[in-house]
């Protein structure tokens, strides 16, 4: 019998695959941390989770709110300053993951997270960029996660808060101290990984039930596939049942139904 789930779930149960236990992963707020925290909890209970707050090998109960959220330092093996947490942590080399979400992806991989429409006039103001320019500079690589819509997927972000491959696919090359930048990204649709030449966006898998064309008129620009398009393996039981009892844990907590 074939198990019943959302895209939502399929989302994140896919990007919690991509991370395994020997990876130690600078987690964003929100889907990427629904993401990590899910594979903590299934496949990769070693998985070392690090927030921007400065907290290192955290293991919530409940999905944060915030980089503050006081569940992070609380279920945290340690909290360290937030200039070490960059300066020798992440500058350093020693996270090899860094997971983030966007406003807007381009082709690409570049992220905005600072506003919507022209600089001067904005059309809409967003949170900035607060940790992940660094992240997506100094980690290893990176991993994104964000759901596919043409209002996300643009062919180009309004503006660069955070460097995929700049606005040419090139901003990397020759530029040997920083990481490889993002090698996957997740979404609600599909999995997407970079041309190994020219950078831009390619579809490698497509989720259960998600046709070409449905990736097609959720994106800005005229999408590739990859040669041999493989289908994402539907989510199993256990990771459903994990999933949701620990979105249902953090629903509870944050309205204050212990």
């Amino acid at each position: 019998m074939s198990l019943e789930f959302t895209s939502s779930e399929m989302m994140s149960v896919t990007a919690a695959r991509a991370l395994n236990n020997d990876m130690t992963c600078f987690v964003g707020i929100g889907l990427p941390s629904e993401a990590a925290n899910l594979a903590r909890l299934t496949h990769a209970p070693d998985v070392t989770l690090i927030y921007e707050s400065g907290t290192l090998q955290t293991k919530p109960d409940v999905l944060p709110l915030s980089i503050g959220d006081g569940e992070l330092c609380e279920s945290a093996l340690t909290t360290v300053s937030v200039p070490e947490m960059f300066r020798y942590w992440l500058q350093g080399g020693h996270i090899s993951v860094g997971f983030l979400g966007t406003a807007q992806i381009d082709r690409y991989a570049n992220l905005n997270t600072t506003l919507i429409g022209d600089y001067r006039e904005p059309k809409v103001r967003l949170p900035g960029g607060g940790g992940a320019p660094e992240i997506a500079t100094n980690a290893k690589e990176v991993f994104i996660t964000v759901k596919h819509s043409k209002r996300t997927f643009v062919k180009d972000v309004d503006f660069v808060t955070t460097v995929g491959f700049g606005r040419d696919g090139k901003a990397r090359d020759n530029v040997p101290n920083i990481g490889r930048g993002p090698t996957i990204v997740i979404t609600d649709l599909c999995i997407l990984k970079p041309d190994p030449e020219t950078k831009e966006l390619v579809v490698t898998s497509l989720h259960p039930d998600v046709t070409r064309e449905d990736v097609i008129e959720a994106t800005g620009w005229e999408i590739r596939f990859a040669d041999t398009l493989e289908t994402t393996p539907a989510p199993s039981a256990k990771e459903l049942e994990v999933l949701r009892s620990l979105k249902a844990r953090t629903n509870a907590h944050h309205s204050g139904q212990q």
